[in-house]
């Protein structure tokens, strides 16, 4: 960690992360939870098609197949998507929420140092149910003031599992195959948040496009873990190389 903190494209991505992670509390206060996670899981689609571009990556028929079914299905979201519900939880839920986030990171980082083999999975998986963690907390915070906000256990939940995914999911990148480190995250990240939120939330879809709205979670999901690879550009040639004799 200390190493990657002393390059600048690690500091500008964490910036951009941290722009990022505002929109996303925007979108979790207007939206219901289920399209603000399909819509994080899609950004692997943009990810995909700027590497093509700055770091002259290849994709794949299959790659672009599946960035389309990205599109397709965050298309499909946003028209389907209803109101955000109204229930926040209630006081022991949010207590629960703080503790769940520090047994996670710490299981994470406890299980994560001891594995050989799967060891990015484990780490990645951490880290999708640490953003997921993130992401509900937010969605539990019962009031935006700052005086309340500071009172609340569940704000301290938002920057545990928030600070806590991040590292682990740079150890995990760091441990293995990042396309099965990504992967975990995504499906992690993306589908218990989103049941939740209509289970326990309210969240709703408009009135009978309940299983266009399935379809369009699925596609985004289904698409963000065929491009997985892209959670990291491990595999960034120069595009004079790419063109080049082997």
């Amino acid at each position: 960690v200390v190493a990657v903190l002393r390059g600048w494209p690690f500091l500008l991505g964490a910036g951009l992360d941290t722009a990022g992670f505002g929109a996303q509390v925007g979108a979790l206060l207007l939206v219901p939870l289920f399209l603000v996670e399909a819509a994080v899981a899609a950004s692997l689609a943009i990810t995909a098609v700027v590497g093509t571009f700055v770091l002259g990556l290849r994709l794949r028929r299959g790659e672009w197949t599946a960035v389309a079914v990205v599109c397709l299905g965050l298309a499909t979201l946003a028209v389907s998507a209803g109101r955000e519900g109204d229930g926040d939880g209630d006081e022991a839920l949010r207590v629960t929420a703080l503790a769940v986030s520090l047994l996670v990171v710490a299981l994470g980082w406890f299980v994560g140092g001891r594995l050989r083999r799967g060891r990015a999975v484990v780490l990645g998986a951490a880290a999708g149910i640490s953003f997921g963690l993130t992401a509900t907390a937010v969605r539990l915070l019962p009031e935006l003031s700052v005086p309340a906000v500071l009172a609340e256990p569940v704000a301290y939940a938002v920057v545990v599992s928030g600070l806590g995914g991040y590292l682990l999911l740079v150890q995990a990148l760091q441990s293995g195959s990042v396309t099965a480190a990504t992967a975990a995250m995504v499906i992690c990240e993306t589908v218990w948040p989103g049941l939740f939120g209509v289970l326990w939330l309210g969240d709703t879809t408009r009135h009978g496009y309940g299983a266009l709205a399935a379809a369009g979670f699925v596609a985004c999901v289904a698409g963000g873990v065929a491009l997985a690879r892209f959670g990291e550009a491990e595999d960034a040639v120069p595009r004079q190389q790419a063109d080049g004799p082997s």
